[in-house]
Order: structure tokens, then sequence, then C-alpha cells
């Protein structure tokens, strides 16, 4: 199922949000941090990108949803959601 970026624009900010953090990690690794540190901010750039990741698959089930709505075939059937729903966690 192909989605709009104007759809995803939460989820895109989230994952850009994730990338900058990600550089910081590795960044705080290269210069030899405090472990506890760099876990700490891994941990908030993992969180990141799973919330991206449900924001993706709530968006793909209205988007079905208005497909059903509208007497259309949904680009993915429920279980397909479900599945990918279920890679995330």
């Amino acid at each position: 199922m192909e989605m709009s970026p104007v759809l995803l624009r939460d989820a895109l900010t989230r994952l850009k949000r994730a990338q900058g953090q990600l550089g910081a990690v590795i960044a705080m690794i290269e210069n030899g941090e405090d472990c506890k540190r760099v876990l700490t901010q891994l941990a908030a750039v993992s969180s990141a990108v799973d919330r991206a990741g449900f924001k993706i698959i709530a968006t793909g089930m209205r988007e079905c949803q208005a497909a059903r709505e509208r007497g259309e075939e949904p680009p993915m059937s429920d279980e397909e959601l479900e599945k990918l729903f279920l890679s995330l966690s």
C-alpha cells in the first residue's frame, strides 16, 4: 500500500528526530561516553522508531477503513495489517 507523505507527516517527523538522535548516539560511542548515557539515548531512539511504526500502521488502518466506507476494496486485508502490526512488537 502506497501512502502519502502528507498522511505520514507525524511519522516522518518522528523518524527524522530519531535519525538525529541516532547520529548523536554514534558520536557518543565514538567519543567514549558513559555507557549508561549511551544506552539511555539508544532507548529513546528505539522508542521513537517504534512509535513511528505504530503511526504508519494506524494510518494504514484508517486508509483501509475509508476505502471500505467508499465501497472500495481496501489496499490491504485485516490479516496483512495485523501481521505488520505484530512485526513491530
